[in-house]
């Protein structure tokens, strides 16, 4: 090995030493406080994991690495000991991170820079992250964990079972058990990060942030909430703004379903969704300059890993899968979009999985179809939720989100129109 690149390996090591050392001792009270492993220590553990895959390269043996890190070991065990002595905190957090910095330093010099680097990172950013994770462990409930596991466990369980292929003639030869499943643990695992943002966030924030982070799990119950609590507060524009934001999440949770699923289609399909999102978070921040309000709110939300939702999700994803296959075997382009319009209404998930599907080499459909069909059922989903608002909203916030919505409508359909 040259020795540009083995330096290039050690110093690597040190970096990522000491980046695990700052955090360790800043979190500590500072240089000035007295600690079991610093920026100094940590560095030099990293340099040591580095030294001892040197040694275990050089004679051929693990025993060169073992040689130099069991005693190292021995330190951490006897130093804990110490601590559990005297009646000090004697959590594993920095002992752990001494064994991770270890087992960095060894990746780098074994050439996993980005592998080495990647562990390095995420325990700095873990442990950086301790009043947040521990303000999230005290915000989830009992239920949002007996959900988690349910779920876990099912698709652990039951997905690798189920059979991978199509049964039945058309339109019925696209109900693919597996992937039907596989794209209720899509829809649940975006859902479910929104979630957890929320509960990380918690109240703290405004209104605004509710509606953002809220369209990443249900733009629908956003909508409803605040088009209800609009009659009560005199809150118009913060809850327009949520609104509207809540809408334009929507389309960015659209546009990751349709990477995940078929890449070439949103090639085609985001053009049009990125320019209504553009134009309903220009007209967001409009309202939010002219409606700013220090009112922190949380929406309620429930977990998006329950079983039942999950099932009811895949039993609608399908139906729709099979009526968007009949339309386009029987009633061509004109078909897909009017089944898209009208199953979109209540949500938009499964509408773009079925499309997505079936656009392109997975199901025949023109990409250029598929994309205006996605389209179609989320311009309807939404207009479906400015109806909402219309109808429960308060005088004021009806008054507030109607150009929103109707910038949103033309600029999607305008954008539709020149696919």
């Amino acid at each position: 090995m040259a020795d540009v690149e083995l330096f290039s390996r050690f110093g690597a090591a040190l970096a990522i030493g000491v980046l695990i050392g700052l955090q360790r001792e800043y979190a500590h009270g500072g240089p000035e406080e007295e600690l079991f492993a610093g920026v100094r220590t940590f560095a030099l553990i990293s340099l040591l994991g580095a030294a001892g895959a040197l040694a275990a390269d050089e004679l051929g043996s693990p025993w060169g690495f073992a040689g130099l890190v069991l005693p190292m070991g021995a330190l951490l065990v006897m130093a804990y000991f110490i601590s559990a002595w005297h009646h000090e905190a004697t959590g594993l957090t920095t002992e752990v991170a001494t064994l991770l910095a270890v087992t960095a330093g060894a990746l780098c010099y074994w050439g996993y820079l980005a592998l080495g680097a990647a562990v390095g990172v995420s325990t700095t950013v873990l442990l950086s992250l301790k009043p947040e994770m521990h303000a999230f462990a005290r915000r989830i409930t009992r239920e949002d964990i007996y959900a988690t596991l349910k779920f876990a466990v099912i698709t652990v369980i039951v997905l690798p079972v189920l059979p991978n292929q199509e049964f039945g003639p058309p339109p019925l030869d696209v109900l693919n058990p597996h992937e039907i499943w596989l794209m209720v643990v899509l829809i649940s695992g975006i859902s479910f990060l929104g979630y957890v943002l929320i509960k990380l966030v918690g109240a703290r924030h405004g209104i605004s942030l509710s509606g953002l982070l809220g369209g990443l799990v249900s733009s629908t119950a956003v909508t409803l909430n605040f088009a209800r609590r609009s009659q009560e507060e005199e809150l118009e524009r913060s809850f327009a703004v949520a609104i509207i934001v809540a809408w334009t999440m929507s389309f960015i949770r659209i546009l990751i379903e349709v990477a995940t699923v078929n890449r070439p289609l949103l090639a085609v399909v985001w053009p049009p969704l990125a320019a209504a999102s553009a134009v309903g978070l220009l007209y967001g921040a409009y309202l939010y300059v002219l409606g700013r309000s220090e009112e922190r709110e949380e929406i309620d939300f429930s977990n998006p890993f329950e079983l039942g939702t999950a099932l009811k999700f895949g039993l609608l994803f399908a139906v729709v899968l099979v009526v968007s296959k009949a339309a386009s075997l029987y009633a061509g382009s004109v078909g897909v979009y009017l089944s898209s319009f009208f199953s979109a209404i209540p949500g938009v998930d499964a509408m773009t999985l079925s499309i997505a599907r079936l656009s392109g080499g997975m199901g025949g459909l023109a990409l250029t179809t598929g994309a205006r069909a996605i389209v179609v059922g989320a311009m309807s989903n939404t207009l479906a939720k400015g109806g909402f608002v219309m109808a429960t909203g308060s005088m004021g916030l009806r008054r507030a989100v109607l150009p929103g919505l109707l910038l949103v409508l033309a600029t999607g359909v305008a954008s539709c129109l020149v696919l």
